[in-house]
């Protein structure tokens, strides 16, 4: 395989989470000025240096998303848009988190459907992009208690999982109920969301962004810090 046809085929991404920018009840402009300046150079030289097919957020884009007002909520779009500006040639996926929607007792479908409009997110969603298959989570409607925004999300998975396990089988497979599905790339599934799936601690995580010692074997609660234990095994 020529250089060139190595480079059509991989997948160049890059990964960002927690970006909040502040808002108009916390953020001081002062701080927002030199933060949004280093984020905006920040980005700005990655892309440059970089040039990724594809840049992923997982969640906490706006620090104030969960109780900002319509005109509060525009002004922090207006500045992430200037920050976070792209060509043509790189897509932009943001997914949602509990400062963009709210904790599970604070989303609300006004909140989601903002969010959802702004950046054409849907929980359960599924993108695939050069042969690998990638799964948009609204991990805030994790909460498995049955309310509008958790019970869509969720039934829109179980039809995504069975389109995904459809796709897996071998051509020569016979099954009925993957007769008229929609065959996908059989690609594993890479799953983005905003809270990780459960894990009692940071124990066993390693590496330069890992928990100094002292907070390692700390517990996570779950549904705070991570998902539940029920709400993983689902996903």
């Amino acid at each position: 395989m020529s250089g060139k046809e190595t480079s059509a085929s991989v997948l160049k991404a890059i990964v960002l989470a927690d970006t909040h920018l502040l808002g108009e009840i916390k953020g001081h402009w002062l701080d927002k000025l030199r933060r949004e300046w280093q984020m905006e150079r920040s980005f700005q030289t990655a892309l440059w240096l970089l040039q990724p097919d594809i840049v992923f957020i997982l969640g906490d884009v706006f620090d104030e998303g969960k109780w900002s007002s319509p005109q509060a909520w525009a002004d922090d779009v207006r500045r992430f848009q200037k920050m976070f500006k792209h060509s043509v040639f790189t897509e932009l996926v943001v997914i949602a988190g509990n400062h963009d929607i709210g904790f599970h007792y604070e989303m609300t479908p006004y909140k989601v459907n903002r969010f959802e409009k702004l950046f054409n997110f849907t929980s359960a969603k599924l993108i695939t992009r050069k042969g690998i298959n990638f799964v948009l989570v609204n991990s805030v409607a994790m909460e498995g208690d049955g309310c509008a925004v958790c019970h869509t999300s969720e039934a829109k998975l179980v039809a995504l999982s069975h389109k995904l396990n459809c796709s897996q089988q071998k051509p020569n497979h016979s099954n009925k109920r993957c007769s008229d599905v929609e065959k996908l790339p059989a690609s594993e599934p890479i799953l983005l969301q905003h809270y990780p799936l459960y894990r009692k601690s940071d124990a066993e995580c390693t590496g330069e962004d890992s928990a100094p010692p002292e907070e390692k074997n700390i517990p996570f609660k779950e549904k705070y810090d991570v998902l539940s234990q029920e709400a993983s095994q689902k996903v």
